[in-house]
């Protein structure tokens, strides 16, 4: 199968091909559909490729992007005991939860 250029519509056997390699049960009526489908999706592709993009730096983000944490800086909290009152359920200065997924302590 040799790799058609952009502009080269895909055949029905290299659409009944792509479908296989996928394995994909198609019809004929799906094969006229997909190839369609996917020669517009290859055009679009074509054209991201040919965007001028040699003097752009690569970025993580689209956007310039700051720290949005707050600084890690201890606090006062609730006393201990006053938080294990609330709990449903107390252990060893712990919240005791129910177990999950049957693991064994």
């Amino acid at each position: 199968m040799s790799t058609p250029s952009p502009k080269d519509p895909l055949s029905r056997q290299e659409i009944a091909h792509l479908a296989r390699l996928a394995r994909l049960a198609v019809t004929d009526e799906e094969l006229d559909l997909f190839a369609g489908q996917l020669a517009v999706v290859l055009d679009a592709v074509a054209r991201v490729g040919e965007a001028p993009v040699e003097y752009v730096p690569p970025t993580t983000h689209a956007v310039p992007m700051t720290n949005v944490m707050r600084p890690d800086v201890a606090r006062p909290s609730l006393p201990q005991d006053v938080v294990l009152a609330g709990a449903p359920a107390a252990e060893d200065g712990r919240i005791r939860v129910p177990r999950i997924l049957g693991e064994e302590a």
